[in-house]
């Protein structure tokens, strides 16, 4: 004979009763001990203010310190010439830790059990970590800027299909002035994964350009009116400059209605504009002035006088 014992239930906690509980408890001590109530309500009350208090002057000490901090930390950068890059990424990621434990003290101050904060933390890791996934990805691609430096702030890149001046590299983005004054953000992950194109990493750049004139022209009379042209420019760079050439004039294209010029010349990466500009100012004004035109898209029409039979 077997015999079945039931399970006791274990009631669901209701937080309705609970507050009832303790609004029921709260009562009967106000009704029969009036002054020990009030005197533990006010005690209760201050003690709390107290702590909030504490944790607001905490609060503003802590971040008046994090801000003499990376005071501090920038005039150090200043004094022994970081580089940009290295002293805008330091700081921010110093500014983020410090500001992290700078809340957790706060809120311990407060009375709030820390160690059950960073359990929950470590509990909501994962989805924390799902969610903030390109955050994570952009700051590792911070990390690896900042190692393999494929840029400095000062430098202008070409990247994710914008065109700048490196202003700012902090954990997760970096940003670029653009030449029509826009500031551009670009995340790190995307950055660090794509392609980018510094003009600046090199001290010397390369003038390319294409000159078109018309069929009939003299071919060694246009190059040497070219080569006299670059080489009067005393900021253009001979083969005497370590990684530069001597400037080049060579025909490159018999075109259906002109001929093309290449043309190629060495500058210092602070003067390719100005040179290209002067350059393509000089050709158009010389060249016509010594007998030499330009070409232009055009058809010849031949009359045939046919005469009558």
């Amino acid at each position: 004979m077997y015999l079945l014992q039931s399970t006791p239930q274990v009631p669901p906690v209701n937080i309705n009763d609970s507050l009832r509980v303790v609004t029921e408890t709260a009562m009967q001590q106000l009704q029969s001990d009036p002054e020990a109530f009030f005197t533990n309500l006010g005690h209760d009350a201050i003690m709390f203010g107290i702590k909030v208090l504490m944790s607001l002057i905490i609060y503003f000490v802590g971040a008046w310190l994090i801000r003499k901090i990376k005071q501090l930390m920038r005039r150090r950068f200043e004094r022994r010439n970081t580089d940009p890059t290295v002293a805008s990424f330091t700081l921010s990621a110093t500014s983020f830790g410090l500001t992290v434990v700078l809340v957790i003290i706060t809120v311990g101050t407060l009375g709030v059990d820390t160690s059950s904060l960073a359990a929950l933390l470590a509990a909501g890791g994962m989805a924390i970590g799902m969610a903030l996934s390109g955050t994570v990805q952009n700051f590792a691609g911070g990390i690896m800027i900042l190692i393999f430096k494929p840029f400095k702030v000062g430098d202008w890149i070409s990247a994710l299909g914008f065109q700048g001046t490196v202003t700012e590299v902090s954990i997760v983005s970096t940003k670029i002035k653009t030449i029509d004054n826009r500031e551009v953000v670009l995340p790190n992950g995307s950055l660090s994964n794509g392609v980018i194109d510094n003009f600046s990493a090199l001290p010397i750049r390369r003038i390319d350009m294409l000159v078109s004139v018309e069929y009939g022209t003299r071919v060694d009379e246009c190059r040497e009116l070219i080569l006299s042209i670059i080489r009067s420019d005393a900021r253009v760079l001979d083969k005497s400059t370590e990684g530069a050439d001597d400037p080049l004039v060579e025909l490159k294209t018999l075109n259906s209605s002109d001929i093309s010029f290449v043309v190629r010349a060495f500058v210092k990466n602070e003067d390719f504009w100005s040179v290209t500009y002067s350059l393509n100012e000089r050709i158009y004004t010389l060249l016509p002035e010594n007998g030499i035109n330009f070409a232009y898209p055009h058809v010849d029409v031949t009359m045939l006088n046919s005469q009558p039979k």
